[in-house]
């Protein structure tokens, strides 16, 4: 197990562990900071990122690694104190620029909104992570390895970066004074991930807010006017692969209406929001509303509860999928991973409260007792105990039925997509 794995492996408790304790601090407080519903969609997402990240290793840490051995300009040691705080340093300094580009460029907003779509904050949400930002992210940190930096250096203060950011997605924790000067904090990332006017496209830094106040992009959070979470084009999903896919598939049908060439190829690379005008006159999109409804699909406490457990089930899959990582047969775990993607789809969908969605889970119970039973085994298993094969089956069953008793005892809900009104508690 190399470095990185074993950061994760203790890193994935502690963020449940912490959840766990967000939760609790907010009910002791009497505020509500979590809908069930939204925070499956935001984890399962960061499941499906996890998935998509163990085939894009290959690309994004072997053309680092290509570079470093190319074209290093120093043969900086990976046993040198300096070299690690100047890696860091210099990570976090990109880290910065890429989450700008991010804001700024529309083919890297497709990939990063996911991050922002979410209309809680909460530790979920800093889980809720793109499957695609793998595409074009890489190409910002390149500079590293063109320094020289080593690889297995880069790797570790990355993990650093990200793992850091988890905490600051709270609105538990208020102003921290001159570390909010200083560092990104709850109170200056709540203003990142906030719709406002004032705070649109501010606060970049991963674990620096430093670079925001060089570079002209800070704003400091204002009680007067309280952070709005989500986007500005909201998603109204709880589908994972839609969340991952609607900037792509909006921009390419604005590219592909676009009577210019030119404004074919400029929708991908100017900011968010941008339109041609032939485009935005032909097909114009409803004004940004701040008071809008906000998405929360009535769904009943049997359903709640039940997806919640499934979710849990599924998560207990994703663990092993990512230990079979380092030593399943690529194609067995490239069929793990669309088995894990549809099943998320499937919750989502009954999430949504939509008649489709009973339809998708009875098939994704069925499909997942197909496999033992047909097989003998599981996905990087090759046999199972009769009896555990049998337990299984029964479990799966057992979930149908009550699928089938929970959609039937709750109809009016299933089929319709009424949101919620009113925004987030404060």
């Amino acid at each position: 197990m190399n470095t990185q794995e074993v950061i994760i492996t203790w890193a994935t408790p502690v963020f449940f562990a912490l959840i766990a304790l967000e939760l609790l601090v907010a009910k002791l407080r009497g505020r509500s900071v979590y809908h069930s519903t939204d925070a499956i969609n935001s984890l399962g997402l960061g499941v499906i990122s996890q998935i998509v990240a163990v085939f894009s290793k290959l690309l994004t840490l072997g053309i680092y690694a290509w570079c470093v051995q190319r074209f290093a300009l120093f043969a900086l040691p990976a046993n040198s104190v300096w070299v690690w705080i100047t890696a860091l340093l210099c990570y976090d300094f990109f880290y910065y620029w890429l989450h700008r580009a991010g804001h700024e460029v529309n083919i890297l907003w497709a990939a990063h909104v996911v991050h922002h779509q979410s209309e809680d904050y909460n530790l979920s949400t800093a889980l809720r992570q793109t499957g695609s930002g793998v595409l074009l992210g890489w190409l910002f940190y390149l500079p590293m390895a063109i320094v020289g930096f080593p690889l297995e250096v880069f790797v570790v203060v990355a993990l650093i970066d990200l793992l850091y950011q988890f905490w600051v997605h709270t609105e538990l924790v208020g102003r921290l004074g001159w570390f909010d000067r200083v560092f990104c904090s709850p109170s200056n990332h709540r203003a990142h991930h906030a719709v406002n006017d004032k705070y649109l496209d501010r606060n970049y830094g991963g674990i620096l807010i430093v670079w925001d106040r060089l570079f002209g992009t800070f704003v400091e959070e204002d009680d007067t006017d309280p952070p709005v979470y989500g986007t500005r084009a909201p998603l109204r999903s709880w589908n994972p692969l839609w969340a991952n896919a609607e900037v792509y598939w909006a921009t390419a049908k604005d590219a592909w209406h676009a009577r210019h060439w030119s404004d074919k190829l400029r929708v991908w690379l100017k900011p968010p929001g941008w339109r041609p005008a032939d485009v935005a006159e032909r097909f114009p999109k409803p004004a940004f509303d701040i008071e809008r409804e906000r998405y929360l699909p009535a769904l009943s406490r049997g359903l709640t509860i039940y997806s919640l457990v499934q979710f849990a089930l599924l998560l207990g899959m994703a663990v092993q999928f990512l230990d079979l990582a380092k030593h399943l047969a690529a194609v067995e775990l490239l069929g793990y991973a669309v088995f894990l993607v549809l099943s998320l789809t499937a919750l989502g969908a009954l999430t949504e409260g939509r008649r489709i969605g009973v339809g998708l889970e009875l098939a994704r119970l069925l499909a997942t007792a197909a496999v033992p039973l047909l097989t003998g085994g599981w996905f990087g298993v090759p046999r199972l105990p009769a009896g555990t094969i049998g337990a299984g089956a029964a479990v799966l069953a057992v979930s149908a039925a009550v699928v089938l008793w929970l959609t039937a005892s709750t109809t009016g809900q299933i089929g319709s997509d009424k949101a919620v009104s009113g925004r987030p508690s404060p």
